[in-house]
């Protein structure tokens, strides 16, 4: 925790980089991903403070949209759509996913029993050909695909996917190599950005 304590106390002392920010925000892409600590949007892909809008959950689950029982989840999709603009929405799946992982093994959650209940919420259950693989990337992809499909039920994303005024990508990151993949629709494969 030291380390980052120290880098908090000096961040502060360069307001001059900081001060446009007070002006608000007009990030151009709202990025849906796990919150495992291996996954850092901004240093993927090279984005400043105010580019991005994140929005990050356990496995990169986007729940159902439920009109009249809002979610933290369904807000920030919202919000991102209707009031900032956002031109595309990024679902990044990543290896090694310990979330996808569980459900293509098929692990025991008892003890953790609010995992178990926000899993459930993974729009099916990820399929994978092999459940031994650590980085799970078969099943990962099919679940970043799954979210993907989960967000154009919400109407804000299906508003502005039939009016063009929004895309939907899915990625693939892989934390062992750096690399980061996009589904192609037109050969419905992962290619490499």
């Amino acid at each position: 925790m030291q380390p980052l304590i120290d880098n908090a106390r000096t961040f502060g002392q360069r307001p001059e980089e900081f001060a446009r920010l007070a002006e608000g925000q007009s990030p151009d892409v709202l990025f849906i991903t796990c919150s495992d600590s291996r996954v850092v949007p901004a240093l993927i892909t090279g984005a400043r403070p105010g580019q991005l809008f994140e929005l990050r959950t356990a496995g990169n689950i986007v729940p159902p949209y439920s009109p009249g029982r809002p979610t933290a989840e369904a807000a920030t999709v919202e919000y991102a759509v209707e009031v900032l603009g956002v031109t595309d929405v990024v679902v990044c799946g990543h290896s090694h996913c310990g979330a996808i992982g569980a459900l293509v093994r098929g692990d025991d959650l008892d003890a953790v029993p609010a995992v178990r209940d926000w899993l459930a919420h993974a729009a099916d259950e990820p399929a994978s050909a092999d459940a031994t693989d650590p980085a799970c990337a078969d099943a990962v992809q099919h679940h970043v695909l799954a979210q993907l499909l989960r967000l154009r039920s919400y109407p804000c994303v299906e508003q502005r996917l039939a009016s063009g005024r929004l895309r939907l990508r899915g990625w693939y990151y892989e934390v062992h190599t750096g690399a980061v993949r996009e589904h192609r629709a037109d050969t419905d494969a992962f290619e490499a950005l």
